[in-house]
């Protein structure tokens, strides 16, 4: 079937295909680069940026655990400036959307960093609300309602992007943020960021990761994942950008069914690099197999 149609719209932006790297999931670098051509991707989304610096948590920070893993690395970073200065103009040469996944401890921290992107090539920041708001005593912005829409405010305000609002699992009712973020002014929302959780060693009887806890990513939490992107996709009328757990197409079609406009895949690339590029071609392979016209057309296409 010719005229294939695999394009889809976050915000005001038209993305080749639905399929990009989660945030901080993937090495655009020399440990990946020249493993597939990073223009076949809808997009490329980047580990967090902070206003400076940020050296992470202390090791170990990674743990494998049945179906997944935890990691606890806190968001390590070489600030924006030196993101501006250095990556920005690498990651230019791919023909495809960038996005910046921009974190802060304080509603100032998020400003900050929107401000100095404003005017680069960035074409989307997605700002995760799930860190912690030190301000606030340790609360993240992302289980709280009116904290949520605030901070989505504050940063539209200043942002010259599209904005996309990372939403965090660990909630009562994830349509509730993702209404208050959609009141905010956000153009798109992500979800899910990874599920809190903790191993210990019962033969050292210590925690496994230095800092207790940490984010459960992998296939174990995708049918959390598909089931939060549902709720959401039903709750707003912004798009929805779906992760977790996604392995292969089928997850990512599953994952567009219940509702989303794209996905990112996370854990997968650490076992396999090429996991995304390998999910953006075989749902074009559903497509043509099915003879769909439009990916489009699929989302939250699930029968009830």
């Amino acid at each position: 079937m010719a005229g294939i149609d695999t394009s889809v719209v976050i915000g005001n932006l038209r993305m080749k295909n639905p399929v990009m790297p989660a945030s901080g999931a993937y090495d655009y670098y020399e440990n990946n680069a020249g493993l597939f051509p990073m223009s076949d991707l809808g997009a490329i989304m980047l580990k967090s940026i902070h206003h400076d610096i940020r050296p992470g948590n202390k090791p170990p920070r990674i743990a494998e655990t049945p179906s997944g893993m935890l990691n606890a690395i806190g968001l390590m970073g070489p600030g924006v400036d030196t993101f501006i200065e250095e990556d920005l103009p690498f990651l230019k040469q791919y023909d495809t959307k960038i996005i910046v996944n921009v974190c802060g401890h304080c509603e100032e921290d998020y400003l900050t960093v929107a401000e100095k992107l404003a005017d680069t090539c960035a074409d989307m920041l997605e700002i995760n609300i799930s860190c912690p708001n030190v301000k606030e005593g340790g609360i993240a912005f992302g289980t709280d309602p009116k904290k949520a829409e605030a901070v989505t405010a504050a940063v539209r305000k200043i942002a010259r992007q599209p904005v996309i609002v990372k939403l965090s699992p660990n909630v009562t009712d994830i349509r509730e943020i993702a209404k208050a973020v959609e009141s905010g002014g956000a153009d798109a929302v992500s979800l899910i960021n990874t599920i809190t959780g903790m191993k210990i060693d019962v033969r050292t009887r210590r925690f496994v990761l230095a800092n207790r806890t940490g984010g459960l990513s992998g296939p174990a939490i995708h049918p959390v994942a598909v089931r939060m992107v549902y709720e959401a996709a039903h709750a707003v009328k912004i798009p929805v950008i779906g992760m977790g757990g996604i392995t292969n197409a089928y997850d990512a079609l599953e994952m567009i069914l219940a509702g989303a406009s794209a996905v990112a895949v996370g854990s997968a690339t650490f076992r396999n690099p090429l996991a995304a590029a390998e999910t953006a071609e075989g749902i074009e392979m559903y497509l043509r197999e099915n003879e769909i016209a439009s990916v489009r057309s699929l989302i939250g296409a699930v029968q009830e």
